[in-house]
Parts: C-alpha cells; sequence; structure tokens
C-alpha cells in the first residue's frame, strides 16, 4: 500500500498554502495522526484518522487518496472526507464568530500596542504542554 509524506499530503490536499507552513503546522503540534503528534516525514496511508488544527478551527479527516502533487482545489477535497460532528462544530464556529461586532480600533496602533499584540501572537502561537 503506498503512501505519501505528511507535509507533502497536507501541501497536495490544498490544507496548507505551502510545504513549509505544513512543516511549521507539524512541528507546532497542530497535526497529529490517530491521535498522535508526527513528523512532516510520517508516511500518511488511505484510511488514516488526522486531526488538523487550524485556530481557531479544529478538522477531523480521513485519508481517502494520496498524493504528491497539488492538484485543482474540487480534486484536492476527494482526497479526504471529513467527519459530520467536524463539519458541524466548524459551522457553528464560524457562525458566533460571524455573529461577533468588528473591531473597534482608534488608529495605527502605538508601539506600546504593537509589543502587546505581538506577546498576544506569541502566546497563541505556542503549542500547549498539556497536549504532550
Amino acid at each position: 500500500m503506498p503512501g505519501v509524506r505528511l507535509d507533502k499530503w497536507l501541501w497536495a490536499a490544498r490544507l496548507f498554502k505551502t510545504r513549509q507552513l505544513a512543516i511549521e503546522a507539524i512541528e507546532m503540534g497542530r497535526v497529529e495522526v490517530a491521535g498522535e503528534r508526527v513528523k512532516p516525514a510520517k508516511t500518511v496511508h488511505v484510511g488514516d484518522a488526522l486531526l488538523v488544527r487550524r485556530p481557531p478551527y479544529e478538522m477531523h479527516l480521513i485519508v481517502r487518496a494520496v498524493a504528491e502533487q497539488r492538484v485543482a482545489a474540487p480534486i484536492a477535497r476527494t482526497y479526504y472526507d471529513e467527519t459530520p460532528a467536524s463539519r458541524q462544530a466548524r459551522e457553528r464556529l464560524a457562525a458566533e464568530l460571524s455573529a461577533l461586532p468588528p473591531p473597534v480600533f482608534s488608529g495605527r496602533p502605538t508601539k506600546r500596542d504593537r509589543r502587546a499584540i505581538e506577546k498576544w501572537h506569541r502566546h497563541a502561537d505556542a503549542p500547549d504542554d498539556a497536549d504532550t
């Protein structure tokens, strides 16, 4: 049964724009195969269960086809199936986020504001220690 590297498959299935972004997500622990953290070189086979976190969304996928080359989006969607529970949770979260009022900015952020924003982004992008 042939397989393909996880980072290549994520890129080919159009879940990430570049392979480097896929590799970074895997290394940050945002991609799991069968409930376990893996490395980018992990071989993915048909039938494998993946968990892909792209904050604030989380997708539970089942691999239906493997490919190393990026193809058109309609074809790439056939490479995986998203579980119904995952799809409902994602749609519910999207509806909640769209119902929120738009952020209010009073102009360009100050240097102090930028530092606070960068600190928040660093904290949000850091992998959880509880997951390991």
